[in-house]
Order: structure tokens, then C-alpha cells, then sequence
């Protein structure tokens, strides 16, 4: 039923938390049918399997609306694009401001969003991570990260780790440590080897003079949610340099406050070489990505300087939309909310698991980047369906089923933070009753989020 939307102010925007349009199943519907038979009737059939064959419609701070006019808390966020929430109001409003004056802008031409969003960038970076290279996404961005790590060492190793995800482009596919990604389009990119990730002694085994850089995720997103143990990465960063090799950090999931620091780096005390960031850089409406690196590493790039283009990478638009978001992370103290509100969710999280330890294994994460393991992989996709059920959007990780991802918008608030741990219960509860979809759709409560400002 329509219902005009209401707002529920918080100190990160106003959002709406009632739907402001008419839902249409029919065309919701006509959505599905015409995804499946141009685009992948397989996601389709996945997702409904899931009970996640949901048509976005309104998207406002935590929350998206369904075509068909259902609410969900958003806790895939597209594995962590939307830290500062859906349709942040400040962000659309550079977005409106930059589309009144500017354009993709000249890819050869030297652009001032481009040179401040790079100056901020050096800012705000580890150590001495000062210059970047502008992408359109997290693949482009690590493929740029190897290209550069090979041509300025002029050595061909690249290490990486089992379950580790860096996107589906040629040099970051070769670094990709699940065997399903790759095997189609063998043979890939030579010298590419993977080890177990947080075990130093697989990693030290394979590092040699010819080693240029060991790839690395801070906490490992598709794999999981694993974290490493606590001296790994400074293990590492020092077995790199005994080697001569470069160490790179890919932040595109973990950046920007995900973990409950700027960049997950700073839980360890450890400065990569190159490190990249993507998703969330881009406000939930432009793509762009940037791979920042040393000063040092620019040596290359001086006598080859058109080396790598990309044409729409840190566009005029992007670079603008981008500025603002990291002014919304900074003037809302969005990283400490973040920090505080994983607090929150991780004691309820712990508590839920004492209760239901037939179903869940482990809870691990940093931050609001969680991960609650089931006790065997069939859990997975049966709690998607359930936690759908309850209006939560949750999707296990494609390299371990296993694991639920729990990655909502860094806006999020207390009380929302209550309806995901309740959404958590009622989904558990159908598992424990034994409900299947006919009966865990019949079961389904739908309940309006507490307004946060009366809390």
C-alpha cells in the first residue's frame, strides 16, 4: 500500500524511512522476465531461490525498497559500495552541482578534480603514499597495482592468497585465489601463485628476488571475513622488504571506515607500497576506483607517462562526487559511528550465537564488516532466504557458503543495528522450527524501523 515516505534525521542525512512511490509487482515482474531472458536467467533463478529476486526501487541512507514495495535493511551494500548510505543527501547534491558545470572531462588533459581528489587522497593515505592513478573500478584499479609492482621492480612474481577476490580483469583474475574464477579462461597472466592467507610461513616460503609484490586483502571479504593474526601483516611488510618485493594492500572493501579505522592498514601499524580503493569512493552513484602509491614508485611512470589510460577513470563527474564523500566521512565522524556501531552489532551478534550454537560457528570481523559462520555451507544461502523473510538483505560469501556477510551502510543507526539482530533471531527461529519458504513467507512479520531521532 502506498504511503507518503517520512524522514528520520540522524547526523549522517535524512532518510526516508516510508516508501515515496506506487509499487508495481507487474512491472517488477516484466523486470525479472526481461533480466533473465537478456542479461542472466541463472541470477534470477539464484535469487529467487534466495528470496532476494528483489527489484531496487527507493534506496535511502541504510535502506532499499523493493518494487513491489517491501523494505529491506541493506547488509551486502554491494560488498561494501554504500559506507555512506544510499542517496546520501550531500552526495547527490555535489553529484546535481557537478552535472551543472562538468563532464567526463578529456582523459589527456590535466583536470583540477582530478589533481584535488589526488591531493586529498595523499592526505589521508598510509605513510608515504602520495600520488594515484584514477580507475573506474576495484579491478581496474588492482590491475593497475600489478602492472605498476612488475614494471617498476622489473621482476614477474605476484603472491596472493587462497579465497582472496580482487576482480574479474586480466592481471587481477590471475590473482584471484578461487580456482572457479579462473579455470575457464586458463591459461592466465604467468608467475601468479596463491598461499594460505594469514599463515607467514607459506608466504615467506615462496618470496625470492623475483618476487615483485604479495597482494593482499587487510581482512578478506569474499573469503569470508577472515582476519589475519595480529603480527601477520608486519611479518610480512618485513619479508618483503628483505626480498626487495612490494606489498600491496587492497582496501576497495575494507577502505573508508569499513573496519572502524579510515583504512584497515591502521589496525596493524603496517604501510603497503601500493594500495587500492574502489566502491564506496564513489558515493553509491559514480563508478571510480584509485590505486595510490609512493612517490618513489612515480619513477616508472616518468619516462612512460601514457602508459595506462583509462578514459572514464576519475572522471571530472567521479572526482567530484567523490571530494564530498570523503567531506561526509570526515565532518560526521562517520569512522568512529562505525567503530561504535560494530561494537553494538558484534555484542549482539555473540550473545545470538550462545543461543543458537547448532547453527552458528564463529562471528569475526572488524568494524561493520562481519561475518557470522554457520556450522556447514548449506546455512548460507537457507539464512539469505530466511533473513529475507524478515527484511534484511544478506548474501553468504561466494568463496566460503558458509559465512554470512554483514556489511550494512556506516550510517546506520542503533536502532537499526536492534532490527537486524531481532531479523537475526526470527530468521534463526525458522531454521530451528524447521520452516521452509512456504511456511517462513507465511511467518514473516514486516515491523517499521524506531525513528532514531526519538530514541
Amino acid at each position: 500500500m502506498y504511503r507518503p515516505k517520512m524522514v528520520n534525521e540522524s547526523v549522517n542525512g535524512p532518510w526516508a524511512n516510508e516508501i515515496d512511490f506506487l509499487p508495481d509487482p507487474v512491472a517488477k515482474q516484466r523486470a525479472l522476465d526481461e533480466f533473465a531472458t537478456y542479461l542472466n536467467p541463472q541470477k534470477v533463478r539464484v535469487m529467487r531461490a534466495a528470496g532476494l529476486d528483489i527489484i531496487e526501487a527507493q534506496r535511502s541512507g541504510p535502506w532499499v525498497w523493493d518494487l513491489d514495495g517491501r523494505r529491506f535493511l541493506d547488509c551486502f551494500t554491494s560488498a561494501g559500495s554504500f559506507n555512506v548510505g544510499r542517496r546520501n543527501p550531500r552526495v547527490v547534491a555535489a553529484a546535481h552541482a557537478a552535472l551543472d558545470r562538468l563532464d567526463h572531462g578529456n582523459f589527456l588533459l590535466c583536470s583540477q578534480q582530478k589533481a584535488e581528489l589526488a591531493a586529498r587522497l595523499a592526505r589521508i593515505t598510509p605513510g608515504d603514499l602520495s600520488c594515484t592513478m584514477f580507475g573506474t573500478g576495484g579491478g581496474e584499479a588492482i590491475d593497475f597495482a600489478i602492472k605498476l609492482a612488475r614494471g617498476a621492480t622489473r621482476r614477474s612474481k605476484i603472491v596472493s592468497t587462497v579465497n582472496g577476490y580482487h576482480g574479474h580483469t586480466g592481471f587481477a583474475l590471475s590473482a584471484a585465489g578461487r580456482a572457479a574464477f579462473r579455470e575457464p579462461f586458463e591459461p592466465l597472466m604467468p608467475e601468479f601463485s596463491q598461499v594460505p592467507f594469514g599463515d607467514f610461513a607459506s608466504i615467506n616460503a615462496v618470496l625470492d628476488e623475483s618476487t615483485a609484490a604479495v597482494l593482499l586483502e587487510p581482512v578478506q571479504g569474499e573469503g569470508g571475513i577472515v582476519v589475519a593474526p595480529p603480527d601477520y601483516f608486519s611479518q610480512v611488510r618485513a619479508a618483503c622488504d628483505r626480498v626487495g618485493a612490494l606489498l600491496i594492500f587492497d582496501e576497495i572493501q575494507t577502505g573508508l571506515g569499513r573496519t572502524g579505522k579510515l583504512w584497515a592498514s591502521e589496525h596493524y601499524g603496517v604501510v603497503p607500497d601500493i594500495m587500492t580503493t574502489a566502491k564506496s569512493l564513489g558515493g553509491s552513484l559514480v563508478p571510480i576506483s584509485a590505486t595510490v602509491f609512493s612517490e618513489e614508485l612515480r619513477e616508472f611512470l616518468i619516462p612512460n607517462p601514457f602508459i595506462h589510460l583509462s578514459t572514464f577513470g576519475g572522471s571530472d563527474l567521479a572526482c567530484a562526487v567523490a571530494l564530498e564523500v570523503l567531506n561526509v566521512i570526515e565532518d560526521t565522524g562517520l569512522v568512529a559511528h562505525a567503530a561504535a556501531m560494530g561494537d553494538l552489532l558484534f555484542a549482539g551478534l555473540h550473545e545470538i550465537a550462545k543461543d543458537y550454537p547448532e547453527f552458528i560457528a564463529d562471528v569475526r570481523g572488524l568494524g561493520l564488516m562481519v561475518g557470522v559462520e554457520y556450522v556447514e555451507d548449506s546455512l548460507g544461502p537457507r539464512m539469505s532466504y530466511h533473513l529475507s523473510q524478515h527484511g534484511v538483505l544478506a548474501i553468504y560469501s561466494g568463496n566460503q557458503p558458509a559465512v554470512m556477510r554483514l556489511m550494512p551502510a556506516l550510517v546506520i543507526e542503533e536502532p537499526e543495528v536492534e532490527f537486524l539482530l531481532d531479523a537475526m533471531r526470527l530468521a534463526l527461529n525458522d531454521l530451528r522450527a524447521g520452516a521452509g519458504p512456504d511456511e517462513a513467507t507465511t511467518r514473516a512479520r514486516r515491523r517499521p524501523v524506531r525513528d532514531a531521532a526519538k530514541q
